[in-house]
């Protein structure tokens, strides 16, 4: 199976004590914010499942909202960024050679003879409208979103990839409203009209959350994945606990007073993730230092101590 590396800086997030709070750090021009995936990975995989099963919770755009110049604007970053994985045509047709699929502009979809069939089988049972979204959702590992600097609303979203929220409960909604059921984040919420219009300036900029979870799909939308932590945890046993972690960017389209939001979803083993003394050490005392709150939020409340020691024992050298 093919794997793809997708960036996370450990020793920059995972930091005590925990604060809810944007942590936004500007991005170097020329560094790269969309991942092309790797034919068989599970990033495509899993994003193949979740557009033939639930398209419509995926891919959605708000009332009244035309993205189709913000996507446009997208579709050549892209081709600039990454030209073996994505290619706008002279023709106005996107073409994603690891899928092995061309849309038209009109919906019109194309596969290539001997390309991977299930991809194409996803793009061809969708409305014609859906599938250049869908096609952009599956040639990178990112899911992606459309922020709106006027409003500092949601306006469009291709999100096949969740962690724990609903994307039709957050499509339209401005950025306080969409944050509101985060535990602990009224910095986050209060400052939430400054940040979008920062990130639809000039500049990109990049942030990083994480969690640790009990399930190792990079699917997790509510309705699918509920948290079932074993009764007997053992944060060490292969399967029990795992650290999901994303890194977001935003891609500036200050044209259009828009930027594209990426979320790159990662999910490893949590002994994998912790591999060195120090980093156990440093998060048992990021999770030590939760509230009871952000506990609770992150179904982590019933689950702490049993990780805390577990970490505590692998921070000892």
């Amino acid at each position: 199976m093919s794997t793809m590396a997708l960036s996370f800086d450990f020793e920059y997030t995972v930091k005590a004590p925990f604060r809810m709070q944007p942590g936004l750090r500007r991005l170097a021009a020329d560094t790269p914010q969309l991942t092309p995936v790797a034919a068989g990975s599970r990033h495509l995989r899993e994003k193949v499942a979740v557009l033939q099963r639930w398209p419509t919770e995926a891919l959605l755009s708000a009332p009244g909202t035309d993205p189709t110049p913000a996507l446009a604007a997208l579709a050549d970053h892209a081709a600039q960024a990454h030209p073996s994985a994505w290619q706008t045509l002279p023709d106005g047709r996107w073409h994603a050679p690891v899928l092995g699929c061309t849309v038209a502009p009109d919906g019109t979809l194309q596969a290539d003879p001997g390309a991977w069939a299930e991809p194409a089988r996803a793009l061809a049972a969708l409305p014609a409208p859906l599938r250049r979204s869908a096609l952009l959702a599956l040639a990178f590992a990112e899911d992606l979103a459309l922020v709106d600097g006027r409003d500092g609303s949601l306006a469009w979203l291709a999100v096949c990839l969740p962690s724990h929220w609903a994307p039709r409960d957050k499509i339209g909604r401005r950025f306080a409203e969409a944050h509101a059921p985060v535990a602990d984040a009224d910095i986050v919420r209060q400052a939430g009209a400054h940040l979008m219009k920062l990130v639809c300036g000039p500049d990109a900029w990049e942030r990083f959350v994480w969690t640790i979870t009990d399930s190792p799909w990079l699917h997790g939308h509510p309705d699918r994945a509920p948290h079932a932590w074993p009764r007997d945890l053992d944060p060490g046993r292969p399967g029990d606990a795992w650290f999901r972690t994303e890194h977001q960017c935003f891609i500036p389209l200050p044209a259009l007073q828009q930027a594209v939001f990426t979320i790159g979803v990662q999910v490893r083993p949590l002994a994998e993730a912790v591999d060195t003394p120090a980093r156990a050490q440093a998060l048992h005392d990021t999770l030590a230092s939760m509230s009871p709150a952000v506990l609770a939020y992150r179904a982590l409340d019933g689950v702490r101590e049993p990780l805390l020691r577990w970490l505590a024992a692998r921070a000892t050298p």
